[in-house]
């Protein structure tokens, strides 16, 4: 149990920096930067990235983490702080996060501009609430959905409000509590399906499950085309809306065989990259833990000094 716990956490964090190199690419782009394809770490650990040299937002490093992982990390400290989520406490931690807060990103800007960790967005839709829910799985067992669905929105709504958002993360949260008990593909997936599927109704008018639906079609798609080719995946269901970043992320992690498979296809797909690969590594990282390679997570920390095994031995103790 220990080991799928820090397993998820590692491959949030690795997927987010290996995902960061091809973020908002196309496929064709992602070619033409990386004609060999991605297949790790591209460059030396530390150094900029070459997209992003002279970057006048950041110059991202080869190995460094971004947002994802940061608000990742504060969700888990206000879990510790309080024993469950709340968002007032996430949001308090929220705050201290300085990555990819500026105006381009309107869900962080919004809320550091507001200042108030009691705050609740009414708006939002993206993935940015998904992408930091995986700390509300491993503390609630599948047995406690109603907690996960509660927590995962406990922990959006400082930033995002909107139903397909906060489907998004039920469905995330959910994906990595099963995962950590061993649960099958298949039986991940169809709990993840019944945690955005409470999350969207909770916020319907009419009853109708958008993105619950985008997820089932997105993974009867993915299992038709059998191997999964960046081409074929970019062409089908590329990660650049609601609709399909979480979807594709959750659907990756249930049928991928392996964190390191899933993290190479979604930063060669392109896209939202890094949110994908975060995303799936933390469902593959729960399932199968010896799938992160150890070299990808030495990147990781020796740029960024998270100390995640650390923090995932903290939380361990607290999963009910």
């Amino acid at each position: 149990m220990n080991d799928r716990i820090t397993a998820v956490l590692k491959g949030v964090a690795v997927g987010d920096a290996i995902g960061k190199q091809t973020e908002t690419l196309s496929r064709g782009e992602v070619r033409q930067w990386y004609p060999e394809g991605i297949g790790g770490f591209e460059g030396q650990p530390g150094t900029v990235i070459p997209r992003y040299s002279g970057n006048r937002k950041h110059e991202w490093r080869v190995g460094e983490t971004t947002d994802d992982t940061e608000a990742t990390m504060a969700v888990a400290r206000a879990i510790l702080r309080d024993g469950a989520a709340r968002h007032e406490s996430v949001g308090r931690e929220l705050l201290t996060c300085r990555k990819c807060v500026h105006p381009g990103v309107a869900s962080l800007w919004e809320f550091h501009q507001a200042g108030d960790p009691a705050r609740i967005a009414d708006g939002h839709d993206g993935c940015g609430a998904a992408i930091r829910v995986a700390p509300i799985g491993i503390l609630y067992r599948p047995a406690r959905l109603d907690e996960i669905v509660d927590g995962a929105r406990e922990a959006a709504i400082p930033t995002h409000g909107g139903p397909l958002a906060l489907a998004a993360a039920a469905a995330t949260a959910a994906a990595v509590s099963a995962a950590i008990d061993g649960a099958t593909g298949p039986d991940i997936f169809a709990f993840a399906e019944r945690a955005s599927a409470q999350a969207e109704r909770a916020r319907s008018a009419d009853g109708r499950t958008p993105f619950t639906d985008a997820m089932r079609q997105t993974r009867i798609a993915l299992c038709e085309w059998g191997a999964l080719q960046p081409d074929s995946v970019a062409a089908r269901c590329f990660p650049d809306t609601p609709l399909t970043i979480a979807p594709f992320a959750i659907a990756l992690g249930t049928i991928a065989d392996s964190a390191e498979d899933a993290v190479l296809t979604a930063a060669n797909v392109g896209g939202d990259s890094d949110s994908v690969a975060s995303i799936a590594a933390a469902i593959l990282g729960a399932r199968y833990p010896h799938t992160i390679p150890d070299d990808w997570y030495a990147v990781v920390e020796s740029v960024n000094h998270h100390d995640l095994i650390a923090l995932a031995a903290e939380l361990a103790p607290l999963r009910r």
